[in-house]
């Protein structure tokens, strides 16, 4: 399954100048499916080989960036005092309640922000920071 998704999204980059918040469909949903990988912790965009050496997969690199040029800003709630932010990444804990923390297994102490698109495992602890797209968490 990875492949094909590697293969929709460098052709994508390939052209990526047409690219643009109204691209609809097959490029879209490829690049939600790796975003949708890299935030469950299933696919990560480097990893740690076994040789000991950085390894960056870079169709999953490519689908990040892509996400930019598809995704409009919006509105993000959550800062403190009811603000908002102005983003094309939601919140990973858009739509959350006290059930997908559970779930999850992790702590999130404000105000830690986290994009949708990050990996966080369990036991982890997040203090005061900000996670990145793309970005893996490990346990502890």
């Amino acid at each position: 399954m990875t492949e094909a998704l590697a293969r929709v999204i460098d052709s994508a980059w390939e052209a990526r100048d047409t690219l643009s918040t109204d691209t609809k469909g097959e490029v879209r949903d490829v690049v939600d499916a790796a975003i949708d990988l890299i935030d469950k912790g299933e696919a990560r965009v480097a990893e740690k080989g076994a040789d000991g050496e950085w390894v960056v997969h870079q169709w999953l690199k490519k689908a990040v960036l892509l996400s930019f040029r598809l995704n409009a800003n919006g509105m993000i709630g959550g800062v403190p005092g009811g603000g908002n932010w102005w983003d094309k990444v939601p919140s990973k804990f858009e739509g959350w309640g006290e059930t997908e923390f559970k779930e999850a297994g992790f702590r999130a102490v404000p105000p830690c922000a986290v994009r949708r698109g990050a990996f966080v495992a369990p036991n982890a602890v997040l203090m005061p920071s900000y996670v990145n797209i793309g970005a893996y968490v490990g346990e502890g």
